[in-house]
Parts: C-alpha cells; structure tokens; sequence
C-alpha cells in the first residue's frame, strides 16, 4: 500500500508520527466506453461551447456563476482560502463513539507509527480501547480541511474515519414524513418480537458485492460466444393500504421456519 499523508497525530503535548493509507478499495470492474459501431474508445474533449472548438487545459479557468456573471478565480484566490498547511492531526476532543451518528461517516483510513513513534501510537490505542472513546481533530488531506475520528480497530490497529462536516448533512424538513402517531401496542410488541427473533452479531463477511463477480462471470461466458439471459425484475408493488398485523404474523412465522430447517 502507499501512503497518502505523512505527519502525526497531536495528543495533547504528545506527537505521534504515523501515515495514512486508504483501508478500502473498490470492486467494480474497469470498464471501457467503446463506440458500437466499431469498438473504438471514446475519448472526452473540453470544447468550447460557442465555437466547437477543443480548449487546451493551460487556457481553461474556473468560475462561479454570480448574478448572471462569472467570478474567476485564479491561483492565488485559492491559496487564500486554503486551510493553515499542517502535518498535524490535533486531536480536540475525546467523545463516545456511540454519540458520533454514522451519517457523518465517510471514508475509513489507517494509520500506521513511524519510527519512533510506535510506544506513543500503542499506548494512545490502549487509552482508547480502556474508556471506550474515540478522538475527534481536524488535519488537512490534499490541500482540504477535513474532521477525523480515531478509534481502534481489531485491538491492534488505530484506524482513521474522515467525518463530513455538519453543513454537509442536508435539512429533511421538506420531506413528506408521518407524523408521530403512536403504532398500535399489539403491532409494536409484534414488530419488537420480530426484531428480537431475528437479532445477533454483526458479521460484516456475511454480505458480498457479487454484482462484479457475476458481471465478469458473463464477459467470460461472452467471450466464448454464448448468450446470456437476464431474469426478469419482478415490478414494484403499488403502494396500498396494508394489515400491518397480518404481515407481521407472518414476517414471525416466516423467520421461525427458516430457524428451524
């Protein structure tokens, strides 16, 4: 793996050296936009909109659009604006991590020690791991300010979750939720039931992205010249008033006979 920041973390008075690596990868396949007429790749040109002609990148700016006006910023627009450049990732605050909402989360991070560094990293993982927190600081990645949670991971790993910024949570106010009428006392002890039946520990290795799997499962099968079918998708069902009892019953009943076989 390569890294993709170099510094350390600010804990207290303390400064652990450590890098940042991304902890996920994608699993989708790489595939090639081709013209159907004869397989050629497609290629992207920046053209400009009024002559049609191709734009070089040393001649192309960017703007914001004000009052039916371009704003055009250059270099030095955004160097001002730009975070303080630090290696430091100042831990703030410690918290529980159960008070951190999971809207928040973005992309997970490792973080590994540097030389000197691995007593300072060990001991901060083990002070996390005996209280049950997390620790909440800012750093800069690619010329951005960016929130990060640190927290362990598997006892021996501290792991970095880069954390969206509270402006970046969009207000649900406009949207067409019911209103808080109580359920029915039987349907909410049916539907806790159900909940309790089917409850038991996360085990994040019980679900898999096969659609890349299955996908090259059909170039392979193509590329042999065989044909492939797609099952058909089953239409939606037209929203209707339904026995919410009715279907929990058999939701219970359901859940039973699979624990059984």
């Amino acid at each position: 793996m390569k890294a993709i920041w170099n510094g350390a973390i600010g804990f207290g008075l303390v400064n652990i050296p450590v890098k940042i690596y991304s902890a996920t990868e994608t699993t989708k396949l790489d595939l090639d936009m081709l013209d159907k007429s004869d397989f050629s790749n497609i290629r992207f040109k920046r053209v400009n909109e009024n002559t049609g002609k191709e734009v070089k990148w040393e001649n192309i700016v960017k703007g914001y659009l004000m009052d039916d006006k371009y704003i055009v910023l250059d270099e030095e627009d955004y160097e001002a604006a730009s975070p303080e450049k630090t290696k430091i990732l100042s831990i703030d605050q410690f918290v529980k991590e159960v008070e951190v909402d999971s809207m928040y989360f973005e992309t997970p991070y490792y973080l590994e020690p540097q030389k000197n560094g691995e007593n300072a990293y060990r001991l901060l993982l083990k002070a996390l791991e005996k209280t049950a927190m997390v620790g909440i600081g800012t750093f800069v990645l690619r010329d951005s300010a960016a929130i990060g949670m640190i927290r362990p991971y598997n006892d021996d790993i501290l792991v970095l979750n880069r954390l969206r910024f509270d402006q970046e949570i969009r207000d649900y106010s406009d949207l067409k939720i019911p209103a808080q009428k109580a359920p029915k006392p039987a349907e909410l002890k049916m539907a806790v039931s159900l909940i309790e039946q089917l409850s038991q520990e996360f085990d994040p290795a019980m679900y898999k992205d096969t659609y890349s799997d299955e996908l090259m499962k059909i170039i392979k099968q193509k590329a042999k010249g065989k044909n492939v079918k797609a099952p058909k998708a089953q239409p939606a069902k037209e929203g209707k008033v339904i026995d919410l009892m009715a279907q929990l019953k058999a939701s219970l009943n359901t859940s039973k006979s699979k624990s059984a076989s």
